[in-house]
């Protein structure tokens, strides 16, 4: 099975374009920093992402939602956001990388758990904040620029999908994917 990241700017529609992936049968996992953020608001705490541990709990997260996914027998697998997303939002928050973050990033190359051609979704020219999501246009650019200098750090190459209608975008996705396969 191969498995894709699709990844980047805030608000810019990846969890949609997951969304339609998975209704058109491929097999998807979710993104785990915004169940962290719901789950901890739900409890009360408003702002979560300033709280210490909060990167170890979404890479928590993210390590049960990748060992479950080995389960599936899709062909195809869409991953919505990685660790390495996660170590963008480290450096975005000014956060040292935790032990936990780093080794899973490790293992996650040491072992090609994904493909090295990521998905990345472009902005869709604006950004509007949720409960989960309180980031400025402006802020979701700088935050933009993180992630694409963190794949490329890790040595992944970064395929752009455009600011298109969603059927639009998984069509490209999925030509590229038999393109090169």
């Amino acid at each position: 099975m191969k498995k894709f990241i699709l990844t980047g700017t805030p608000g810019s529609g990846k969890t949609v374009l997951i969304r339609y992936l998975e209704s058109i049968g491929h097999s998807v996992v979710e993104e785990a920093v915004t169940d962290v953020i719901s789950l901890a608001q739900a409890c009360g705490e408003s702002t979560p992402w300033i709280t210490s541990g909060f990167i170890e709990k979404v890479v928590r997260l993210q390590i049960q939602r990748r060992e479950k996914s080995c389960n599936s027998t899709s062909q195809y697998q869409f991953f919505d956001r990685s660790p390495l997303c996660t170590l963008a939002l480290a450096e975005y928050l000014d956060y040292p990388s935790p032990k936990l973050l780093l080794d899973e990033i490790d293992l996650i190359k040491r072992e090609n758990v994904y493909e090295r051609r990521v998905f990345f979704v472009e902005n869709l020219g604006h950004c509007e904040p949720t409960e989960a999501r309180k980031i400025s246009f402006e802020e979701a650019l700088r935050f933009e620029k993180i992630h694409k200098a963190v794949y490329l750090a890790h040595h992944f190459e970064l395929i752009n999908i455009g600011n298109q209608p969603v059927p639009d975008r998984a069509q490209v996705i999925l030509a590229k994917i038999k393109k090169e396969t």
